[in-house]
């Protein structure tokens, strides 16, 4: 494990872990964190050798969004927060959150940028934009419809209720919910299935899926077989016959 001030990674067997590590604020989003996640992500991408990335926070939470001592004047940086987080949904490789503890606003936004959460019993959820007098600019009203649905969304993000794991599983946010001390476990060997397939194929379905998932369901299905036919033509296609 290498270690910065701020941001923990971890590569294992082409998973590579990053580790929010400000504990004593919540794992909350200063400068040098964000732009520690900025250039790792860009090594990530430009990394053959790594297939998936998992994030996650050092206990107790996994990140309580903006660093508001750093971010609350009129003419703090916000826009390099907001782009970082709009980083994770464009990487061609599959990015899983492991939800460890509280993921709060901007936290939470970089959740939803992940291909999937899976998250700890422990983990809680909530949108505090409007309890603070502020405008999502991380993709919150965005995606957290796109995912929930609108109703859910406006719940959440009208009240800034905080919810637990368990309604985060049952409104579709989470994919699973895990014992505290099994999280990484449990997403790790999720990492390494996913890691063992051919990456080409799985960033080309992940491609597929996103773009397949704005659209409508003919247009989804002709994004589907124009991949399918861009496959055909790169090389002949031999299925295996291992589970």
């Amino acid at each position: 494990m290498t270690q910065s001030q701020v941001l923990l990674t971890d590569v294992h067997s082409g998973v590579l872990t990053l580790t929010l590590n400000r504990p004593d604020v919540r794992n909350a989003l200063n400068l040098a964190l964000t732009r520690a996640l900025v250039d790792a992500l860009t090594h990530f991408e430009g990394d053959d050798s790594l297939r998936v990335l998992i994030v996650t926070g050092a206990d107790p939470a996994f990140c309580a969004g903006l660093d508001l001592g750093e971010f609350s004047a009129p003419d703090a940086p916000r826009g390099e927060v907001a782009a970082m987080i709009d980083l994770w949904p464009r990487l061609s490789k599959p990015v899983i959150a492991a939800c460890n503890g509280a993921a709060v606003t901007g936290g939470l936004e970089l959740a939803m940028g992940c291909d999937f959460i899976i998250a700890s019993e422990r983990a809680r959820f909530a949108d505090t934009h409007t309890k603070i007098g502020a405008l999502a600019g991380g993709g919150m009203t965005a995606r957290l419809p796109y995912i929930v649905g609108s109703r859910w969304a406006k719940q959440i993000s009208f009240t800034s209720e905080p919810f637990d794991a368990m309604t985060a599983l049952r409104i579709g946010l989470v994919n699973e919910v895990t014992s505290h001390a099994t999280l990484l476990e449990r997403t790790r060997a999720l990492a390494a299935t996913i890691a063992s397939r051919s990456p080409e194929l799985i960033s080309t379905v992940k491609r597929v899926i996103d773009a397949g998932a704005h659209a409508s369901l003919s247009e989804a299905l002709k994004i589907e077989k124009a991949a399918l036919a861009e496959r055909k033509a790169k090389a002949p296609m031999a299925w295996q016959t291992a589970p």
